[in-house]
């Protein structure tokens, strides 16, 4: 999955692929964690957040099932 640089203290890149629902975010530590069905419209919030690690952790972590792929 193409992932899109974005300006965060913690996040490097995130993707997503709507066909699947699939969110992903490359953390700047290099780990990286997959969140399953996920709307589109989450996704574009999330990329237009002013704070994507307030984001994150406001309206995806503990709301969707995930797995660390790295």
């Amino acid at each position: 999955m193409e992932r899109q640089p974005v300006s965060s203290s913690n996040i490097r890149s995130i993707g997503y692929d709507p066909a699947a629902l699939v969110l992903e975010v490359e953390f700047l530590n290099a780990s990286i964690y997959q969140y399953f069905e996920v709307p589109e419209s989450v996704h574009r919030a999330f990329m237009s957040a002013h704070s994507h690690g307030s984001f994150l952790q406001a309206h995806i972590r503990g709301k969707y099932r995930y797995r660390r792929i790295l």
